[in-house]
């Protein structure tokens, strides 16, 4: 069992820069990929990013390829989201999501495992 909290959400100006922190409890943190997804409201749940439990993949989705990036400190057993260059759109509550398949960098949210409780991104224009 794995719990994840998320934390670093807030309201931004467009243009501005947020890093989203993914905290999970337990020691088998290291043999998870894990995910960042986002939900903006009368939307379904959409793939934003991914990372292999080594680090050695990553994968993201278009629309934010080249502005946000994904990390994990697995000695911290934390996933991090640093997003740049945030647009009005980007809005949305982000969850991120734990895959113990670790070898992949799945966008299907039905592939993850574990997820946490979410923390909202508001970008004004």
């Amino acid at each position: 069992q794995v719990q994840l909290v998320e934390s670093g959400g807030g309201l931004v100006q467009a243009g501005g820069s947020l890093r989203l922190s993914c905290a999970a409890s337990g020691r088998t943190f290291s043999l998870y990929s894990m995910g960042w997804f986002r939900q903006a409201p009368g939307k379904e749940r959409e793939f934003v990013a991914a990372i292999s439990r080594s680090a050695a993949n990553t994968n993201y989705a278009d629309s934010v390829k080249g502005r946000f990036t994904i990390s994990r400190d697995n000695a911290k057993n934390t996933v991090y989201l640093q997003m740049n260059s945030l647009k009005p759109e980007d809005t949305a509550v982000y969850y991120c999501a734990a895959d113990v398949m670790s070898w992949r960098t799945s966008t299907t949210p039905d592939h993850y495992d574990y997820w946490g409780q979410g923390t909202l991104v508001t970008v004004s224009s």
